[in-house]
């Protein structure tokens, strides 16, 4: 006996390849009983196929062979005459898609991204207010998997909150921990906080951003809470479901992963009134004025009126805030990116400030006896915490006017922020300096309290 599929493709084995992987079938009736897709032959028509079969070996190799299977019924092997065209795979178009679902909710976006992924794809969970991935993800009642990059250097609190998340939605995080060996050669070579002199990059680059590559090649799809309003100079143009610009996932190459962000549109504030709607768990440190939450060193709180970000990496430049996990969704050149509708038009405008060039800060810093007391404001106009003070700087000016205190500002960012960073104490923007009559060196404001009374009892303090 033999068998012999009833596709379109007619494809024969032998019976001895048959007996091996089924035993011998039994032919009650007469009939020729069906497994699967095969039905079984008298033995001079299976002679005849085998026979035409083993002419054509030579000539002819296997096209879409399904592999080898535990369950004894696929052969082996397939050899057809006549090759069948593959059916053609339709690729997504996820500009497209992402149009289509710009206006969409944060619970329709992640149940498609379910949907289309589904064992593949999981949430990348920071220990912030993105819990709300996690709620949304249940509302959908599908399966969903959640992840998170474990640095080694998170606040007890967050180790905490992630405790409390799983025991309250019933599941397992999946943890992904640096490599020990380049954390080791870090620290041995260059200290615990090396960071605070050399920027922050290369260590997010050990702890955050080569765990989350390994976690990221075990998939498909990856949901981020990624929202524009984080970081307007940054994230304004962070689309809801993208073909990941800069990681690679499960089949490698370019364009094998796909990164949703289901609440890019949502305001942040609107997240929260999500959070306590629904009763879930958030970390303690929220109540303590930690707004965006990352490693112990590298966070703290804000104050009331501040954005988010000034809280994460606040000894650097603004457009320095990231970590180097949404590379691919941040803006080139942060100067160029429009925040509040001010990036083509400059900042701290009025009849009472003064413009100083760079020449008239270098003769500034030169001076040993000052005629009149200075407080000068180095800014770029792109900076939102610039755009911030504004006002409040702008009612100083009007406040000291008179008073015998000139109030100044220096545009510090392009090609002067190098002068500005070896000559005027420039770290980030906005930095604030005060200029006593009889002191050759500057006074750097050291407070991140930038209201108008804040910066006129600094004055009153040092005039």
């Amino acid at each position: 006996m033999a068998f012999v599929a009833t596709s379109s493709s007619t494809t024969a084995i032998s019976a001895s390849n048959l007996a091996r992987s089924t035993g011998s079938p039994s032919e009650p009736n007469g009939l020729a009983p069906r497994i699967g897709s095969f039905r079984l032959l008298d033995r001079r028509s299976a002679a005849a196929v085998n026979l035409s079969s083993q002419r054509r070996a030579s000539s002819v190799r296997p096209v879409n062979a399904e592999p080898k299977r535990n369950d004894g019924i696929v052969p082996l092997a397939a050899a057809v005459a006549t090759p069948e065209v593959a059916e053609k795979v339709e690729v997504e178009d996820y500009e497209q898609l992402a149009k289509q679902l710009e206006n969409a909710s944060p619970l329709q976006i992640m149940d498609k991204a379910l949907e289309k992924f589904g064992n593949d794809i999981a949430i990348a969970f920071s220990g912030a207010e993105d819990v709300a991935l996690i709620e949304y993800a249940k509302l959908t009642g599908r399966p969903f998997r959640v992840f998170s990059l474990d640095t080694g250097r998170l606040n007890p609190e967050t180790y905490q909150f992630f405790d409390a998340v799983e025991k309250h939605y019933g599941i397992r995080i999946e943890y992904m921990f640096p490599d020990a060996v380049e954390v080791q050669a870090l620290v041995r070579s260059k200290g615990l906080f090396s960071f605070y002199e050399d920027g922050h990059q290369e260590c997010c680059r050990v702890r955050k951003v080569r765990p989350l590559r390994r976690a990221l090649k075990g998939l498909r799809a990856w949901i981020t809470g990624q929202r524009k309003d984080q970081s307007p100079g940054t994230r304004s143009e962070v689309p809801v479901v993208q073909v990941d610009p800069v990681f690679e996932g499960l089949e490698g190459g370019a364009g094998s992963l796909i990164k949703w962000n289901p609440v890019a549109n949502v305001d942040g504030g609107d997240i929260w009134k999500f959070l306590r709607a629904m009763e879930v768990p958030v970390n303690s440190l929220h109540s303590q004025g930690y707004v965006s939450i990352g490693c112990e060193p590298c966070t703290r709180a804000v104050l009331p009126g501040q954005h988010e970000r000034e809280g994460r990496w606040w000894w650097e430049d603004a457009k320095a805030k990231e970590c180097g996990l949404h590379k691919g969704n941040l803006k080139q050149d942060a100067q160029e990116v429009p925040v509040n509708g001010t990036a083509n038009r400059d900042l701290f405008e009025g009849k009472n400030l003064v413009a100083l060039s760079r020449n008239g800060m270098e003769n500034l810093l030169k001076l040993e006896k000052r005629e009149e007391p200075w407080i000068v404001v180095l800014y770029a106009p792109w900076c939102q915490f610039c755009q911030g003070m504004e006002s409040s700087y702008v009612e100083l000016a009007e406040k000291l006017a008179g008073s015998g205190v000139k109030v100044g500002k220096f545009q510090a960012d392009g090609e002067q922020k190098e002068f500005a960073k070896q000559e005027l104490q420039l770290g980030s923007f906005p930095t604030i300096l005060f200029f006593p009559k009889h002191s050759s060196r500057p006074i750097k404001y050291p407070s991140e309290q930038r209201d108008v009374d804040s910066l006129m009892a600094f004055v009153n303090a040092l005039r």
